[in-house]
């Protein structure tokens, strides 16, 4: 039973009717492009076959009555809240990311009402997979379409606009400072493709990229080292990269080029150098990362990935034990290439294999943590998949 299934006979059981409609949104792994998306630079995401579910209903009344499936098998309600009275601070915690998105498409103009919604997903949680995106995206679209401006209807926002609006939610109601790249790969990739965007122009081209046919296979590897954006250094980094763009006089860090790195970083207090240095070789990484992809070149980007992961271990200073004993015991196992994926300080890290590496890949990351004395990680292979869409 797919989780909209299961959205759809949930919402039923506990309403005594069935819902208007199912929306579903996806998790996403970042093939390449990490902190660069909040720099106006380049992302390169997919989306993975792990999603979140959202079935909606009216309700008589103007609150917003929230449940989830959770983890152990059972439900639980968050908070109520009524939707006029939605501010920033109020709810928090878990329920602030439903109330945050309801809020954001307020603001912007659209008549929501009150609303039952059952929630159900399999995105890993805390994995840096984009559970919380995955959720606010088919929450957005479910909620869009409730009120008839559904993609495509007349007077419907855009994908790029609803990718903003989720954007102005976490940033604004849940207190998380996320760029655009997770909102944008959950709304927008589609299946054997990943999406290279360019985040400040808005432009965006579907790569194929299916490793499968090149008999090659993308690893994801859980650590389980929980990380939260609005609790990590992530909104140190950018605060770090937006000091460092006014010093160099520059919209951001994007209008720097690797050639004009050496001189730029002169003008920087130190602590700012490697950060800028990140960023720079970055962008540069997924242009060549596209480059081979559009030439069916995927075991060769390999390099590229390890380089990403070093430059944010190195220089960006995001990772953390789990993910870099992941990483090194998966490279020295015959990986192609591998690197940490997300925000950082836990979450997952992704290696490209030859399918037929895969059990000796798989056997040395978990004798590498157990060595540690790490919690065992969870290993699965990323398939690019489907973006959002109504189910049901």
């Amino acid at each position: 039973m797919t989780v909209s299934d299961r959205a759809a006979e949930l919402f039923a059981a506990e309403h005594g009717r069935a819902a208007s409609a199912v929306w579903s949104a996806p998790g996403r792994v970042n093939l390449i492009g990490e902190h660069t998306d909040y720099n106006d630079g380049f992302v390169l995401p997919m989306a993975i076959p792990h999603r979140v579910a959202v079935a909606v209903g009216p309700r008589e009344d103007r609150k917003l009555v929230t449940t989830t499936l959770g983890d152990d098998g059972e439900l639980h309600q968050a908070d109520e809240a009524v939707v006029d009275d939605l501010r920033p601070g109020s709810p928090t915690g878990w329920s602030a990311f439903p109330a945050g998105v309801a809020w954001s498409l307020r603001e912007a103009g659209h008549a929501i009402p009150g609303l039952n919604l059952m929630i159900v997903g399999d995105v890993p949680t805390g994995a840096g997979l984009s559970s919380s995106h995955a959720l606010q995206c088919a929450l957005a679209l479910a909620l869009l379409d409730h009120v008839g401006l559904a993609p495509g209807e007349p007077g419907a926002p855009s994908l790029a606009e609803i990718a903003r609006l989720v954007q102005r939610s976490e940033n604004d109601y849940v207190g998380a400072p996320t760029g655009l790249l997770d909102q944008t790969a959950s709304l927008r990739c589609v299946e054997s493709h990943v999406l290279f965007f360019d985040v400040r122009t808005g432009d965006s081209e579907q790569v194929p990229f299916d490793p499968r046919s090149a008999g090659l296979e993308l690893l994801v590897i859980d650590t389980r080292a929980k990380h939260s954006h609005s609790e990590s250094g992530y909104g140190e980094r950018r605060k770090g990269c937006e000091r460092a763009a006014d010093l160099l006089d520059v919209k951001a860090l994007r209008d720097i080029s690797v050639a004009e790195l050496p001189t730029a970083t002169k003008k920087l207090p130190d602590e700012l150098q490697p950060l800028v240095k990140h960023v720079v070789t970055e962008n540069e990484r997924v242009l060549s990362t596209v480059e081979l992809l559009r030439s069916g070149g995927y075991a060769e980007i390999g390099p590229l990935l390890n380089a990403s992961h070093a430059s944010l271990r190195d220089d960006y200073r995001v990772s953390c034990l789990e993910l870099d004993v992941a990483v090194d015991a998966a490279v020295r196992s015959g990986a192609l290439g591998a690197r940490m994926i997300g925000g950082g300080f836990g979450g997952s890290a992704i290696a490209l294999i030859s399918s037929a590496d895969r059990e000796r890949v798989e056997s040395a990351v978990r004798d590498a943590f157990a060595e540690r004395s790490l919690t065992e990680p969870r290993v699965f292979i990323a398939i690019p998949s489907a973006g959002a869409g109504r189910d049901l």
